[in-house]
Parts: C-alpha cells; sequence; structure tokens
C-alpha cells in the first residue's frame, strides 16, 4: 500500500515538474490500427515473414489486429528534456501466441541522451531497413527484447572538432520472454532455457560533416550482445536432463559488460559467460547533388575468436611447455562477412533506392576446435556454430533469429529443436524500391542462398534457396480516407532449404494523431 502511495506521490510530482517545464504528457499523441492476414500455399514465404520484428507467422494462413499509441521523444524536439512513451498490441490467429505485446515503453530525454525502459522496436543502424536482408547482430527480426536502455540515438559532435566527429550508441540489460513459447516448442524434452537475461551495447565513430558541403562521411562501429544467467536445460543422453543455472549478479552483469568469466559448465577451459556475439560494422557514403552512395561491411563474430583475428598460442619448452610465455598468435581469416551497397536517387520515382549485399558465413573460425588442457597447451578456435549455443538456446526469441534472417530461425524446425540449422552458407540479395506516384511505393526483394547446414551436422550436399518479394503500398489523401493505407505483397521461395513456398499478405492500417 505504501509502494503504491510512493509511487503515485512520484508520478504526481513529476507530472507537475514537467508541466513546469512546458511539456505536456498528451502533446502529440499519435495512433495507429492495423489489420493483416496471410495466405500462403506451404509456409508463409521468406520476405513476408522476416524482418518484421517477429510480429509474422510461418502458418499457411495467418493474421493479427493491432493497435498502438505513441508519444514520440520528436514532440518535445524543441526542449532540453523530452518525454514519450508508447503501447503496441496485437491480437493474432496461428501465431506463437494468440496476444502480444509488441511495445510498451516510457522513455525521457535530457538533452541527447535517453533513458528507455520496456519493451521497442529498434531499427538496424548503417543500412536501409526496408530493403537490406538485415543486421547480423542487431537485427529487425525477432519481437523486441523488454529492457532498460541508455542511450545517444543520434551522433553527438565532440567538442573542439567543429562538428567533424561524432558519436553515438546504447547499453542495454532486459530479458528475454519466451520460455512459455519454449516449453511447448520442445515438450521440454529438448535443449530450452528459462529467465534468460538479455545484454546488447554498440558504439558508432562518425568522421566526416555533410552539412559542410563535404561529400564523404565515414562511420564505423562496434555491436555486441549476449544472453546470460537463466536455468538452462539439456538432455544428458539418458532420459533425463542436465540443469545448469546462470549467475546474476553484479558481477556476473559486469562480466557480460566487459567480456569475462566462466560457463556454468566450464572447469578446465574458461570461455567467456554466457552466449557472447557481436558485428564489426562500417560504411562509407558519398552524397552528391543528384545521388547518394553508401559501401558498408558487417563482420560477425562469436566469442573472441574472430573478434580481433588473433589467438594467443604461445607456450614453453621442457617444464614451462604448457606455460604461457612465447609471443606466438595464430591468425583467423577475414573471409564471414557481409558487404553491401546502397544507391540512391534523390529524385527519383520509379526507381529510387537500390541495395546489394553478399554474404558468407562458412569459414566460422575453421572447422576444427580444441581448448587449452592441462595436458594439452594447443588453442585451435573453431567450430564457431554461429547464431547456436552449448547450454542456451542461441541468438533467437520466440522461435526467429534476432539477426539475420537468412540464418535459418529455429521456428522453421520440425523436431521440436530450438537452433539453428543452416549457419554456414554464402548468399546474394538485391533491394529495389521507387515511389512511382506521390501516395504509391514499392519495394521488390531477391535472394538466392546456399547453404551447407552446421560444421555438426552438415547437409549430404550444398542446398540452395531463391526467395522473391513484390509489394506496393497505397496511401490515401483526403479528408475522408486520409491516414488509411494498404499493402498488397506476393512472396516465393524455391529451393532445398525453406522448401517451395508461394504466398500473398494483405495489411491494411489507419494512423493519424488523437488530438486530445
Amino acid at each position: 500500500m505504501y509502494r503504491k502511495l510512493l509511487v503515485l506521490m512520484v508520478c504526481g510530482l513529476a507530472s507537475q515538474h514537467l508541466r513546469a517545464k512546458g511539456i505536456e504528457w498528451l502533446d502529440g499523441l499519435q495512433y495507429k490500427a492495423e489489420l493483416q492476414t496471410s495466405l500462403s500455399d506451404g509456409h508463409t514465404p521468406l520476405w513476408l515473414n522476416a524482418n518484421k520484428f517477429g510480429l509474422s507467422s510461418l502458418s499457411s494462413s495467418n493474421g493479427y489486429v493491432r493497435a498502438a499509441v505513441e508519444r514520440p521523444l520528436a514532440v518535445d524536439s524543441a526542449r532540453k528534456w523530452g518525454i514519450g512513451y508508447g503501447v503496441d498490441l496485437a491480437a493474432a490467429y496461428n501465431y506463437t501466441s494468440s496476444f502480444i505485446v509488441q511495445q510498451a515503453f516510457a522513455e525521457v530525454r535530457w538533452l541527447k541522451g535517453v533513458l528507455t525502459v520496456g519493451s521497442k522496436e529498434w531499427p538496424m543502424e548503417l543500412k536501409n531497413n526496408s530493403l537490406s536482408s538485415g543486421s547480423q547482430t542487431l537485427g529487425i527480426n525477432a519481437r523486441p527484447v523488454p529492457q532498460a536502455r541508455i542511450a545517444l540515438p543520434e551522433y553527438w559532435d565532440i567538442p573542439f572538432t567543429k562538428g567533424w566527429v561524432g558519436i553515438k550508441g546504447h547499453v542495454a540489460f532486459g530479458r528475454m520472454t519466451d520460455d512459455g513459447w519454449q516449453h511447448e516448442f520442445t515438450s521440454r524434452e529438448k535443449k530450452y532455457a528459462d529467465d534468460v537475461r538479455y545484454h546488447s551495447k554498440a558504439g558508432y565513430l562518425r568522421i566526416g560533416n555533410a552539412s559542410k558541403g563535404f561529400p564523404v562521411v565515414i562511420e564505423m562501429g562496434l555491436e555486441m550482445a549476449s544472453l546470460f544467467g537463466g536455468t538452462m536445460y539439456r538432455p544428458d543422453g539418458e532420459g533425463g536432463m542436465e540443469v545448469f543455472h546462470g549467475g546474476t549478479s553484479l558481477k556476473d552483469y559486469w562480466n557480460v559488460f566487459i567480456p569475462g568469466g566462466a560457463e556454468a559448465n566450464e572447469d578446465i577451459y574458461r570461455n567467456v559467460a554466457g552466449d557472447m556475439l557481436g558485428s564489426w560494422v562500417m560504411r562509407v557514403s558519398y552524397d552528391a547533388d543528384k545521388w547518394r552512395l553508401g559501401l558498408y561491411a558487417d563482420h560477425f563474430f562469436e566469442d573472441h575468436s574472430q573478434m580481433f583475428f588473433l589467438d594467443y598460442n604461445g607456450y614453453g619448452q621442457g617444464d614451462n611447455w604448457n606455460v604461457r610465455q612465447d609471443n606466438r598468435y595464430f591468425l583467423y581469416y577475414l573471409k564471414d562477412i557481409m558487404l553491401g551497397a546502397e544507391l540512391n536517387l534523390k529524385h527519383g520515382t520509379l526507381l529510387r533506392d537500390i541495395v546489394f549485399e553478399y554474404l558468407y558465413s562458412k569459414y566460422q573460425s575453421g572447422p576444427v576446435y580444441h581448448d587449452r588442457t592441462p595436458s594439452m597447451s594447443e588453442h585451435i578456435g573453431g567450430l564457431d556454430d554461429y547464431y547456436n549455443h552449448s547450454l542456451y538456446t542461441g541468438w533467437q526469441h520466440w522461435g526467429q533469429v534476432m539477426g539475420n534472417p537468412l540464418y535459418q530461425s529455429p521456428i522453421y524446425n520440425d523436431d521440436g529443436t530450438i537452433g539453428v540449422k543452416n549457419n554456414r552458407f554464402y548468399a546474394f540479395h538485391l533491394g529495389i524500391g521507387g515511389r512511382p506516384l506521390a501516395n504509391l511505393g514499392y519495394r521488390l526483394l531477391l535472394t538466392w542462398q546456399e547453404g551447407l547446414g552446421t560444421y555438426r551436422d552438415p547437409y549430404t550436399e550444398p542446398r540452395h534457396n531463391t526467395s522473391f518479394l513484390v509489394e506496393a503500398t497505397y496511401d490515401f489523401k483526403g479528408k475522408t480516407l486520409g491516414g488509411f493505407g494498404v499493402t498488397c505483397g506476393y512472396g516465393m521461395d524455391f529451393g532445398s532449404i525453406l522448401g517451395n513456398n508461394y504466398g500473398f499478405q494483405l495489411t491494411v492500417r489507419k494512423t493519424g494523431l488523437l488530438g486530445l
């Protein structure tokens, strides 16, 4: 009772303070109502399912009704202080759950710094969110994870650089919400994990100043994430389950912020705690009068093996044969990477944006892995097994990978296994977008992929897949239909990775201001 009264008093005082600063809680309140249905022969095709923040389904017939309200931080852009909040709910059929809290968040801004608490859809950095195949670490393919997040969402110009150097980034801690789905999907007979914690962080550096007429801007950064804590269950091979407990003390939080510690099942050789992964990212942009060109790269890594491409491997001789003392290192190859190009025609109509990407993930530090032990000093890094983990259920949430969807999501598995069964592949991806009319836009996506499975469970021969999407969006104008929009999409999959699928998707939405 006293806690409730205290919360109410604090909220009341905060509200009075914000009103004194000229901030009204209901100013700029936006709404969105949306209806979507999908019909397919086979599974829902890849590009009708992927990169929708997990609000999608593989079922041959599926759909949802969605309603959202949001007060964006941009409403207070003219003030030092800003507040924002939003609620986004969906009632769905043939989804992983029938009622979905897609977003529910509150946030406050002071100058350029923002604190956000809750679930929110965060866009990809340095890539086209509509035409790209997706980021390898912090993508837009899975449901948002509830978290507390401190961020510089926009570049902050470093003092004394006259606007030529800027930084942005975030640090977040949260908790996964798919325990119930994991229980149902695995029947508690395959590997699953409960009460798992989430951590992500990213930092980006910008060099260049387009506002001063200099056409070249360089952006580079590091994206990292970890799954830690929780209780992990793994079959013991004798009909029972092994149980492992991850730590959630302050020391454990520090060990995922600065990667360190050890896994719950490690003794002799100690890797970093949790499921740690990340990407080195970079983009170089050239801005001309009539067009803009961006070239970008996204190098993915698991644990430490390809984070810095070097692995210490130097030991002594004689009595010191197993003592680290020599300056000898093992050098990994730079093979696993996404390379992309984006061309924007500023005055284009029929053709405005073109994205082309190449993605290679077959190396994974090599096919052999051996940790240093008291009886063998040599350490060989390999078998990184991207998006998978020996204890955790890997880089996924509600069955969808949280990175690039060309890594086959666990939701495709029909054997109750939560894991990525195709993470060694190379692919080519093309995205085209335009706006032939002021209120009519379209996009085309075409992807070809050759997959080898995984190192531990390879395909007997390479498998191939081609995925295609054509989609058009019409936004109505006028007093009667203003705010209404319709999106129609047709997608196809061909090949032996995802199978042969054909499907149609219709989305009707209404957006506007509540005017309260």
